[in-house]
């Protein structure tokens, strides 16, 4: 378990402090899918008592980020393959919903950065693999997928997609450090994007839905490749 030693902030709330600075090593991955979490453990590393500890990972088992184990014990959520293929059915739904907003409503500067992702993610694949270089790149799809929700200006999407990029992001880090080549998203975004900014619905909708179907065979063929079976 790798998680920063330096003591956190007090101008926010302790318990928010907390919170955040679990749920940023889980998400960058510092924090492992599978790790224990210890509450003795975290308060020595964060330099807090138990109680700002314990509330923060209760808030963060109700996210799905955390799951209790039988014995009373706590992990960092581990996406089965069940788990990974239901996201992407998720993310089916509600993104080509997303796009074809997008496609309506995305403005000028909205359509600029999401054309910047596509840039950057070009130049990121032309580099050699690093991990900090797959990281960027997981975060670029975020950025891109996020942004293209927002723009569709449906705050109940957003909403909804929000949760079901958390466990994406997890889902991702589990598989990239086995394979970074999981993470295909040059050529795709490259479709998408064109279609947007053409303001082609159908085009769009069909470019998203092929785009996270290819994702979705790859990824759960990655978590199938790890051994992570559904009785974890």
């Amino acid at each position: 378990m790798i998680l920063s030693s330096q003591p956190i902030e007090r101008s926010k709330s302790l318990q928010e402090q907390t919170y955040q600075a679990l749920r940023s090593s889980i998400m960058s991955g510092d924090l492992a899918s599978g790790d224990r979490l210890v509450e003795t453990q975290l308060a020595q590393k964060l330099q807090v008592s138990r109680t700002p500890i314990r509330e923060a990972l209760r808030q963060l088992q109700q996210e799905g980020l955390v799951t209790a184990e039988v014995n009373g014990g706590l992990r960092v959520t581990v996406i089965t393959v069940t788990d990974a293929a239901q996201l992407y059915d998720c993310r089916l739904a509600l993104e080509q919903v997303s796009v074809a907003g997008a496609c309506e409503n995305a403005s000028e500067l909205q359509l600029q950065t999401l054309e910047k992702f596509v840039v950057q993610a070009e130049k990121l694949t032309q580099r050699e693999t690093s991990e900090l270089n797959n990281f960027q790149l997981l975060d670029l799809d975020y950025q891109f997928h996020h942004l293209i929700a927002e723009s569709s200006g449906n705050k109940w999407l957003v909403s909804l997609l929000d949760q079901v990029f958390d466990k994406m992001m997890l889902l991702r880090i589990q598989t990239m450090r086995q394979n970074p080549k999981v993470l295909e998203i040059r050529i795709e975004h490259q479709e998408i994007f064109a279609a947007i900014a053409q303001r082609n619905i159908p085009m769009a909708t069909e470019k998203m839905k092929n785009h996270l179907i290819s994702s979705k065979l790859r990824v759960v063929e990655e978590v199938k490749n790890l051994g992570i079976d559904d009785d974890r």
